[in-house]
């Protein structure tokens, strides 16, 4: 078990988190995103695709996937649904509405050629994302790096949108954070993994070394056991593994190989300028992501 840890309060905060298939915001934001909500912030998970390109874990549910019945997008909306209520977000938000952009599948795939495949959504996902931020009027908006955390296509188009969504919105964020992996983090390893699961191969899992980290979410146990939760509603996609008692959960998807669910979650963070000019990288360090968030500019 985790400490019992202080969060600031977030209470008057609006976050917006965008994410690019069911399934990515508990990976990688869902202790943030249940932190948030506990502290008393409004928060909305956009989500811009089904992730209809998805393998499926197991046999039973196999026939889903696009090379078969094609039926999987579908499904994975009620995944999400369930992660997103364990995390204490009663609403399932697609960018553009449910099914309006594909998941367009890793780089090189035929997928991405798809008439509707997310890579192909030029200014009309950017016009989406511009309504939403002037209706919400977020203070944080959290997504993806520019290479897309691990360079699927579909989290780098996330970030492009994201990006041109705030120049183009008459309202500007005080925050914009991209979710990352700490190098210190793919370090740890199972010490008794499952036969049908593996450790990583060096530079298997990308990841951004620690002195370049700006902000993080640190998760007491309620919080991190509401990640755990939603990560479990995604059974289509990954699996989960506990570690020694005490140490954090690993997770392994459909490739099989065992990642640690950190007990804290890091960002790369850029404040707005006080002079509404370009964003300003935040320093190297340790800073809670909800500090200097928050207070009403309607």
């Amino acid at each position: 078990m985790t400490p019992t840890i202080a969060t600031p309060s977030a209470e008057g905060v609006r976050a917006l988190f965008v994410h690019a298939h069911p399934d990515d915001e508990a990976i990688t934001t869902g202790g943030t995103i249940a932190a948030l909500v506990a502290a008393g912030a409004d928060v909305r998970v956009i989500t811009c695709t089904l992730g209809e390109e998805g393998e499926v874990l197991g046999e039973e549910l196999a026939g889903l996937a696009a090379g078969r019945a094609d039926q999987l997008g579908g499904y994975r909306i009620g995944e999400l649904s369930a992660a997103l209520r364990a995390l204490g977000v009663n609403y399932t938000r697609f960018l553009g509405g449910a099914g309006r952009w594909r998941d367009s599948g890793m780089a090189g795939t035929p997928s991405a050629d798809h008439p509707r495949a997310f890579v192909r959504s030029g200014t009309e996902a950017v016009d989406e994302l511009v309504s939403v931020l002037d209706d919400f009027r977020p203070h944080l908006v959290v997504t993806y790096d520019p290479r897309g955390g691990y360079g699927h296509p579909d989290h780098i188009r996330a970030h492009e949108v994201v990006h041109a969504a705030i120049e183009k919105s008459t309202h500007r964020p005080d925050r914009v954070a991209w979710t990352v992996t700490a190098r210190s983090d793919i370090g740890r390893i199972h010490p008794a993994p499952p036969e049908h699961l593996r450790h990583p191969k060096d530079d298997e899992l990308p990841s951004i070394p620690d002195s370049r980290l700006t902000h993080r979410v640190p998760l007491d146990d309620a919080n991190y056991a509401a990640k755990l939760e939603a990560l479990t509603g995604h059974a289509t996609q990954l699996e989960l593994v506990p570690g020694p008692e005490g140490e954090p959960w690993f997770l392994a998807l459909t490739n099989g190989v065992l990642q640690c669910v950190p007990q804290v979650e890091w960002y790369i963070a850029h404040d707005r300028a006080a002079d509404d000019g370009p964003y300003v990288k935040c320093p190297p360090g340790s800073a809670h992501l909800f500090d200097g968030v928050g207070g009403e500019r309607m």
